[in-house]
């Protein structure tokens, strides 16, 4: 920056944010509470106009129209970046799976449904090489239909109709993936600072693939799965197995889905590793400004068999753009042994092949080259359970197609959510149990006379809110899954959750089950209704008359419709809502909170007002007193508030994550607390929302937005009113 008189000063403007380049509150106190994961899609990231309504676009949307111009697409070779064999569909293909392909189930986070492909660190990832042409290419079709497809409805598209361009029939297609407008912060990748770093810093025992870190499902920092070359590097097709089989499971994919998924996708398209890797410049994030956000840029011309991606080099079947046997043939017809490609990486040739089996060059069909296999290829055939089941594919190439079908929609659409979120002519009609069915319930029923029912029992208040509150805290709004409706907490696994008190809970379910039937209204209907007349009661006793806002219709899953594997990873291991831990968990209680609240889609007020009320009422696990910073429990007052910024009070360490408030005159201990009651005085921006509360003026503030943010998480998960 220069003055007239061309000076160089200064820019006053801070570059690189939560960078390295950047000095930021972050920096300065690393170990501070990240509280803006829970404001990163702020509407103030969202060029669209605040009335705007994705779903209702998506009816204007011309279908047909645009899977017409999808197909014409695919064989629309371009100059600047030329498909190879003149058909784009295995480049579109690996654009949609390295989209769907970063979900994992243990937090749902990742995955295809908000178009994070677009923004840092995936679209600079390695194992995202050159996918940056592959959006390139879509974007007339983006530009031409505009607000009627989101990015993320169109890259998963791209995919699907690759597949049916080569010749599969595909399973279906979904839209309705709403795009979002800013990189998803929330999501943690791995702590490697080195792109593809060793192993070792995932895996407690990388012998033993379990191990690896969770929530994480890639085996190295920047790859969507498995190091092509073996495991670190190493060729060892067994060895690679067990982690093929361990990342797919991380995604809810069983060994037929796998097998699948591996020989589908690599049924066409080629690998590229044919070049010199010291000729190619910065990825799309460190390309220089001329680049226009394209990476990769290859100083020789890096076009069509010269093309750098992976490192490995060569087509897997004879027909890379046919959807036929050819992967099963290849792989199981000839031997294999160990080679190199012409950037060294090691990778699989077939001994002796017959020249009518060897693919054609991209470029010129006078070429023959020589078809290659990676170490996940070879665990195909060299696992014991794996090869069964692509034998079995080799044998019957239509339950390959419909498996592999049935497997590439549950990649694309797993963490879409229900089937009320699909939209097009091509949604299939089948129920899926990935999917979490739940039927439509009853709406037509007299909502204030089954209150008063629930409200005659003998079911205390506390019981009734912690009841609604566990049924519901299970929603994840990264993949959609879990809540209150389905009433699921009634069923295997979740009715023998810890976190759920079984025992209390069969006690409660027991009285609110019976009641649900005497109406004809689901139970998952009957516990939320139980859990808003506790807090009616509750805010009564602090004197103000409200009514909580109720949804009915909400529908009762049965077990046949739950898979109690896949619900496993939402069991909560801590909840400082309620103040609880497992035993053995080691994480921070307010990180755990934190993270708790992002996934529920709560904002830091919205979890400082919640945590405030449902302490005072005593909904506490197990009834505890910590963090009850009142002396009338039940009641919906703003004391929780009142007494942590009171500096009557001092806070005093007992042990890591316990606590005693005393009073600074007797040093009597007066209350007992976690450090997920006492981060809301501590952290700079959560004390700003709790002196909020605190204030002699907002007692009744603190109780409507109590119920709002309680309603809010009743209905996180009814999709099927949106």
């Amino acid at each position: 920056m220069e003055t007239k008189n061309n000076q160089h000063i200064k820019c006053p403007v801070m570059h690189g944010g939560n960078t390295s380049n950047g000095t930021t509150e972050r920096q300065w106190w690393p170990n501070s509470l990240n509280i803006e994961i829970l404001h990163q899609h702020d509407v103030k990231t969202n060029p669209m106009d605040s009335d705007f309504n994705y779903r209702e676009a998506l009816k204007d949307l011309d279908i047909e129209a645009l899977k017409s111009d999808m197909h014409d697409l695919m064989t629309d070779s371009q100059d600047w970046w030329p498909a190879d064999w003149g058909h784009y569909g295995g480049l579109m293909i690996r654009l949609s799976w390295h989209s769907s392909g970063t979900y994992r189930s243990a937090d749902g986070r990742g995955g295809a449904s908000t178009g994070n492909q677009r923004f840092a660190p995936l679209n600079s990832w390695p194992d995202n090489a050159n996918l940056d042409k592959a959006k390139r290419l879509l974007w007339p079709l983006k530009k031409k239909y505009g607000n009627k497809v989101s990015w993320a409805d169109l890259i998963v598209l791209a995919g699907t109709i690759a597949y049916e361009s080569m010749g599969l029939k595909t399973f279906g297609f979904a839209f309705g993936r709403e795009d979002i407008w800013h990189p998803e912060k929330d999501v943690y990748w791995g702590t490697e600072k080195e792109w593809l770093a060793p192993s070792e810093n995932r895996y407690e025992k990388l012998e033993d693939p379990a191990t690896l870190e969770q929530p994480l499902g890639a085996t190295h920092m920047g790859l969507i799965y498995v190091n092509p070359e073996g495991v670190n590097g190493v060729p060892d097709p067994l060895k690679t197995a067990a982690h093929v089989r361990e990342t797919f499971a991380r995604m809810s994919m069983n060994d037929e889905e796998t097998a699948a998924l591996t020989a589908g996708g690599h049924t066409v398209g080629k690998m590229h590793g044919n070049g010199d890797k010291s000729k190619l410049a910065a990825e799309p994030e460190g390309a220089g400004i001329e680049m226009q956000g394209l990476g990769w840029a290859n100083e020789a011309s890096g076009l069509g068999k010269y093309t750098i991606t992976s490192g490995l080099e060569g087509a897997f079947t004879t027909e890379p753009t046919q959807w036929d046997t050819g992967y099963f043939d290849m792989l199981f017809g000839y031997e294999w042994e160990l080679k190199k490609s012409p950037l060294g990486a090691y990778q699989w040739q077939p001994k002796d092949i017959k020249e009518a089996h060897m693919p054609v060059d991209v470029l010129d069909p006078n070429i023959k080259i020589m078809p290659v296999m990676t170490d996940a290829d070879m665990a195909m055939r060299e696992d014991p359970i794996y090869r069964e089941i692509c034998l079995r594919f080799k044998e019957d190439h239509q339950y390959f197609s419909e498996t592999f079908a049935r497997a590439w929609f549950k990649l694309t659409h797993r963490d879409l959510g229900p089937k009320t979120r699909y939209f097009g002519p091509d949604t299939p009609s089948e129920d899926l149990i990935w999917q979490d069915p739940v039927p439509q319930g009853n709406t037509e029923y007299d909502v204030a006379t089954v209150k008063s029912k629930i409200a005659d029992s003998n079911l205390s208040m506390v019981d009734l809110i912690i009841t609604a509150w566990d049924s519901a805290r299970t929603f994840r709004g990264s993949d959609r899954r879990g809540g209150a409706n389905g009433a699921r907490i009634r069923l295997a696994p979740q009715k023998d959750w810890l976190a759920n008190e079984p025992e209390r809970l069969a006690r409660v379910l027991g009285v609110l089950e019976p009641i649900a039937e005497e109406f004809g209204i689901s139970v998952a209907d009957a516990i939320v209704l139980g859990g808003n007349v506790g807090i009616e009661a509750a805010a009564q006793a602090a004197g103000i008359e409200i009514e909580v806002p109720f949804l009915p219709g909400r529908g009762d899953a049965t077990q046949e419709m739950t898979d109690i594997d896949s619900f496993a990873p939402l069991e909560p291991l801590a909840d400082g809502f309620r103040n609880f831990q497992k035993q053995g968990v080691i994480t921070n209680p307010e990180e755990m909170m934190l993270d708790r609240a992002q996934l529920l889609g709560l904002t830091a007020a919205e979890m400082t007002v919640l945590v405030g009320g449902l302490r005072v009422i005593g909904a506490n696990f197990e009834g505890a007193k910590l963090g009850v910073f009142t002396q009338r429990a039940g009641v919906l007052s703003n004391d929780f508030f009142v007494n942590l910024t009171d500096m009557k009070y001092k806070w005093v360490p007992v042990e890591e994550n316990l606590f005693e408030i005393k009073d600074r005159k007797t040093d009597n201990t007066v209350f007992s607390a976690t450090r997920a009651d006492l981060v809301f005085g501590s952290n700079s921006i959560l004390r700003a929302y709790a002196e909020v509360y605190a204030q002699d003026d907002n007692q009744e503030k603190f109780v409507h937005d109590f119920v709002k943010a309680w309603t809010k998480v009743m209905n996180a998960d009814r999709f099927d009113v949106v």
